[in-house]
């Protein structure tokens, strides 16, 4: 890169300053720009290989990766330093990724990689967005043939009104998010979540973020413009796409294209029928080929099975495609907008605290509900600070789902990437802490899958949590949308399958209940869609949607009453904050007896949440009550079944609570003039007392007095007859009485 003057512009979006400088770090990079929000500096470079591979897909890597020094922290661990991506890290590394690599020219086989690298974070401001944004200005300044520029923002509604660039505070209190890619006029990206909101509050965000991403990609063509006046301009490679060889294509496909259009119109029912069918014709025409490689060189050539192959593909693609967009048929026979058969089995293991097999034609997802306590929250160390995660979802993909051998090496990007989406569908309609304390894990095994995998896990993941008896806000399912445009025309379909998704322009992913959306994904193949057709689109998700929730109803239309038996019980207390010392006792005393006393687990929170938990419902429940009256105040007036704990010379100390001692005085024993308290009570004895008095320092006056003659508490017992010796004036003998003179 030859060396230019530092560059920098900036654009204001709601309010806030966008910068995008360049010229001054990376200069060795393709390109190199750096973002600024707030106190946040992402460096985003662009590189790509100076030769080629032999690959027939684009070898694009991005990187999304945070610096803890950004944050003023030390990475946690024995190591001291960042190790593999986080979820984080992942999910948006994937974000940057999806909008671009669309636009990166078709046939481009250099290896190039886009590398977000976050060195400065203020802990306010989010910088996933600010990725996508820096990818591509990184990308316009290089030499990769980039059909950009493309934008990422984020918006939120908080308390009714739209924010752009939303802070951690206002992510924290919205009811929508929705980060969104695109180019000028024609949105590429979309992924939200929210709590059951409507379509149309959705299609207002859209548009709002079209205004935000035209005004930045302007900012990035400004950006070109003036790196080229400072002297540097960069000269775009051209991609090479691959031409087959004409004779052989063209013999291939005068052989190929009506067999496969019989395949296709026969409306196959199985994914590998068709499969079967290209197969079989594939084997025909190399075998033919081979013979006629005796007589013409042009079909000798060591490539020829691959080509034929890659021809074939083309032609299932291409008539898939007409077939859909002008017939208004699909290949498996199905209407635009039908649903494949739905089968529901709901308990699927008899262990498990919930569990469910989804099935929708021929994606099958095991969905299982896991009930943990507190302990088991997951511990999130982001620069942002560190939280507890209660809500864990986690989607396998294993290679046998789909007949392939694949080794496990633990969860792809993929894998993490849909396991997230489905998170985002249910988080909202999960009962709030203070209500059900439990830590929750969703388990998605696809078991088989033919496109749509990701909502079958939505979908099972909502009556694996009714299995287990989770009181959910509503019941969620999720449907992928798919869009087909040729010449002019287009088609929406609804629930597609894996060679639609393949072979389509869009994959569009809607999640929510019978109220609103709950979580949106959107990937785009061609330059971009409409606000009009995306209206469309959601338009029918909500139909499919519908009808899903409908079939999923009759096979278990609420919660379970009751959690399963196999699920630990759990309690929630609060207590004050002062009284905390009070129920550990000293040196953990106190906790330490109830814990082995009732067999329960009792874990304290700072803020004075006690959680009691346990496999016997009836030992948590007296280990509740034990902590419960430990920090219940006496009632003046209340009537207490109390223990008496010791006996003195002017009473007895009886307890009416755990941890509360009340004085019972001796003359408020009996109605009965008391000379001894051992003569009525003893250590031990159970005795019915109403509390007379509470004082300010918290001592408790009793009296069983009043328990045995209402009203009488007040009077003073009666007197004995007294022994005459008692009349005397004292030591001096008798008083005697005074004379009067």
């Amino acid at each position: 890169m030859s060396k230019i003057q530092a560059i920098s512009l900036s654009e204001t979006i709601g309010g806030k300053e966008i910068s995008i400088q360049t010229g001054t770090l990376a200069k060795q990079a393709g390109g190199a720009v750096t973002v600024h929000l707030g106190g946040s500096v992402i460096l985003t470079t662009a590189t790509s290989a100076p030769t080629p591979k032999a690959v027939s897909f684009l070898p694009l890597t991005v990187e999304y990766r945070e610096r803890t020094y950004a944050a003023g922290k030390i990475p946690g661990g024995f190591f001291k330093r960042e190790a593999r991506p986080r979820d984080k890290e992942t999910l948006f590394a994937r974000m940057t990724d999806r909008p671009i690599r669309p636009l990166i020219a078709k046939g481009w086989n250099f290896e190039t990689m886009i590398y977000t690298l976050i060195i400065s974070s203020d802990t306010k401001n989010d910088t996933g967005p600010l990725s996508i944004l820096g990818g591509s200005a990184a990308l316009m300044l290089s030499d990769v043939p980039f059909a950009g520029p493309v934008a990422g923002v984020r918006v939120a509604q908080v308390k009714g009104e739209f924010v752009l660039f939303p802070t951690m505070e206002e992510r924290a209190e919205c009811d929508l998010e929705i980060v969104v890619a695109g180019k000028k006029g024609a949105i590429l990206m979309v992924e939200s979540g929210a709590k059951e909101i409507p379509e149309e509050i959705v299609l207002k965000a859209l548009e709002l973020a079209q205004t935000a991403i035209d005004k930045l990609c302007d900012l990035q063509l400004r950006l070109v413009e003036e790196t080229r006046k400072a002297g540097r301009v960069v000269e775009k490679r051209s991609a090479a796409p691959a031409v087959l060889p004409p004779a052989l294509s063209s013999w291939t496909r005068e052989r190929a294209v009506s067999p496969i259009q019989g395949f296709l119109h026969a409306g196959y029912k199985k994914k590998h029928d068709l499969g079967d069918h290209i197969k079989e014709l594939y084997e025909k025409l190399v075998l033919e080929a081979a013979e006629k490689g005796k007589t013409d060189p042009a079909f000798a050539a060591a490539d020829v099975p691959v080509v034929i192959g890659n021809v074939l593909q083309e032609i299932k693609a291409e008539e898939g495609r007409k077939m859909i967009v002008h017939e208004r048929t699909r290949t498996d026979g199905r209407k635009l907008d039908e649903i494949r058969k739905i089968t529901v089995m709901a308990p699927a293991l008899p262990c498990t605290h919930g569990s469910t097999v989804f099935t929708r034609g021929e994606t099958q997802a095991l969905v299982t509900c896991t009930l943990g306590t507190p302990e088991d929250m997951q511990i999130m160390d982001e620069l942002e600070g560190e939280y507890k995660d209660r809500f864990m979802l986690h989607y396998n993909f294993p290679g046998w789902s789909v007949g392939e051998v694949k080794p496990e090496r633990g969860p792809s990007r993929r894998d993490i990437g849909h396991g997230s989406l489905a998170k985002r569908a249910l988080l909202p309609l999960l009962p709030p802490d203070n209500e059900f304390a439990y830590t929750v894990r969703i388990v998605s095994d696809i078991l088989e899958s033919n496109g749509s995998s990701s909502m079958a896990t939505v979908c099972g993941g909502s009556l694996a949590l009714f299995d287990a008896g989770v009181p959910m806000k509503a019941p969620c399912a999720g449907i992928a949308m798919g869009l087909f445009m040729e010449g002019g025309k287009y088609a929406i379909l609804t629930d597609i399958a894996g060679l639609e998704d393949h072979v389509g322009d869009m994959d569009f992913k809607v999640a929510g209940t019978e109220k609103g959306i709950t979580a949106l994904q959107m990937d785009i193949k061609i330059d971009g869609v409409s606000i009009d057709i995306m209206r469309e689109a959601l338009a029918q998700a909500r139909k499919g949607r519908l009808e899903i929730l409908a079939t999923m109803a009759e096979a278990l239309p609420k919660p379970r009453p009751e959690l399963s038996p196999m699920a630990p019980r759990l309690i929630r207390l609060q207590i004050p904050v002062d009284k905390i010392g009070a129920l550990i006792g000293p040196g953990g005393k106190n906790i330490r007896r109830m814990i082995e006393e009732y067999e329960v687990n009792i874990e304290v929170e700072d803020d004075g949440g006690v959680f009691v938990s346990g496999v016997d419902a009836a030992a948590v429940e007296r280990a509740r009550l034990e902590i419960d009256a430990m920090f219940k105040e006496a009632e003046v007036g209340k009537i207490y079944k109390g223990r008496v704990v010791s006996c003195v010379e002017f009473g007895a100390f009886v307890e009416i609570m755990p941890g509360k001692e009340g004085l019972l005085h001796i003359s408020q024993i009996d109605v009965q003039r008391v000379a001894k308290v051992s003569d009525v009570l003893k250590e031990g004895d159970m005795v019915d007392v109403k509390v007379l008095e509470v004082s300010r320092e918290g001592k408790i006056r009793l009296s069983r007095k009043a328990v045995i003659a209402p009203g009488s508490e007040g009077d003073d017992p009666p007197r004995r007859d007294r022994d005459p010796r008692e009349h005397r004036g004292g030591p001096g003998g008798p008083r005697r009485e005074r004379s009067h003179r």
